[in-house]
């Protein structure tokens, strides 16, 4: 595997540290966002789900449009740079931030960062490696940008221990955030790629393998029940965990993300997509029954997020490799424009639906919802999704 990984090239190594940096600014903020929420701006839950509903829903809109125009010139680098630069300047306004709506513009302006890069990023590296290496470069890629992830929350947790403010951790983001625009700035494009499409301008599905299309609709159902982790910080929270240590608590989780993604998602380069992602689906229903019926913190919670970790391990990677395997070579950037449209869009109702659930009924009735959606997701994948072979898949 490290020979594997010591092989893949350049592009994909400048991505991943591009996504490590850019993940210790974005998730030394990520776990403070719902304490300083309901500690700072005094709002609960169902704000909580429309401000991360709403930004979700409109990166994702951006994804498919930036996916499409890629395929129209070819040309990844400009978006990619935008796309981190507007996230750089934007996090360290939350410091400023004094009601959640605000908070929404600026969680909003954040995501449209997200949005543009995303897309061209994912069909630039795709396009970088051979399809055998494809779950090796994305697995690669995840664990890099978890790496990130346990960086952030280690940073936060140090800061808030050293009595800094939240407001001041907010100030500090801008420094990662900066250096990461500047390795993206150093981004070199392959010269040899798919020729661009001759079409013009066009958002259809049509020209995407009927696989594709059953596909989306799998992903539709699981996002249903993927709403923000930010919930899962909150109920870690509510549960007992003490506020310096719920960034340690989500690390925790990013570590065992960060060591994974390679190696399962390389597995699949072996075994087949499908068998990973259902072991992930069922691990996420499993996760999300257990943390809805626990009544304190203890060994048991921090393992729970552990399992967590290896959901996104075993899925992260493989869903994007998935996307590259079954997409026209000369649509992939739409494809994955479409993949990330129809998993950001159902984050909307997925968070407003969670959010109000956990308020109005109680966290068991909404952790159950996810649950049921995940498991549905499992079956329509295993029976229904693939009924023949596209591109070898």
């Amino acid at each position: 595997m490290l020979k594997t990984i010591r092989s893949l090239p350049s592009t994909v190594w400048l991505i991943g540290l591009i996504s490590l940096v850019n993940d210790s600014s974005s998730e030394m903020l990520y776990p403070l966002i719902p304490l300083y929420l309901s500690s700072v701006l005094m709002a609960g839950p169902r704000a909580l789900g429309i401000i991360e509903g709403i930004a979700e829903a409109t990166a994702s809109l951006l994804k498919l449009f930036s996916g499409v125009i890629i395929d129209r010139t070819r040309h990844s680098k400009p978006w990619v740079v935008v796309g981190y630069a507007l996230a750089a300047f934007g996090r360290p306004l939350i410091a400023f931030v004094t009601s959640w709506p605000l908070l929404l513009v600026i969680r909003f302006a954040d995501r449209i960062g997200k949005g543009l890069r995303s897309s061209p990023r994912d069909a630039l590296l795709a396009s970088s490696v051979a399809a055998e290496q494809r779950g090796v470069a994305f697995g690669f890629h995840r664990a890099m940008d978890n790496a990130g992830a346990v960086i952030g929350p280690l940073l936060a947790s140090a800061l808030l221990a050293a009595g800094t403010s939240l407001h001041d951790i907010f100030l500090w983001s801008v420094v990662p955030a900066l250096l990461c625009v500047g390795l993206a700035l150093s981004i070199k494009e392959p010269r040899d790629g798919p020729p661009v499409s001759p079409k013009s301008f066009q958002w259809k599905l049509s020209d995407m393998p009927a696989s594709f299309k059953r596909y989306l609709v799998v992903v539709a159902v699981f996002t249903l029940g993927n709403s923000s982790n930010m919930f899962l910080l909150l109920r870690a929270k509510e549960l007992g965990v003490s506020e310096a240590s719920v960034p340690l608590l989500w690390a925790a989780v990013s570590l065992v993300a960060m060591l994974f993604s390679t190696p399962l998602a390389g597995l699949s380069d072996k075994v087949g997509r499908i068998p990973l992602l259902l072991g992930g689906y069922v691990a996420y229903a499993l996760f999300y029954a257990g943390l809805g019926l626990m009544t304190h913190d203890g060994t048991v919670l921090f393992a729970l997020f552990g399992f967590y970790g290896l959901f996104m391990a075993a899925t992260e990677g493989v869903e994007k490799a998935l996307v590259a395997d079954i997409a026209p070579a000369e649509l992939r950037g739409t494809a994955f424009g479409w993949f990330n449209l129809t998993a950001g869009l159902f984050l909307l109702p997925a968070s407003v639906v969670f959010g109000w659930l956990y308020q109005a009924f109680s966290p068991s009735v909404a952790f159950g919802f996810s649950a049921g959606c995940s498991l549905t997701a499992a079956v329509l994948l295993w029976s229904w999704a693939f009924r023949e072979k596209v591109n070898g898949v």
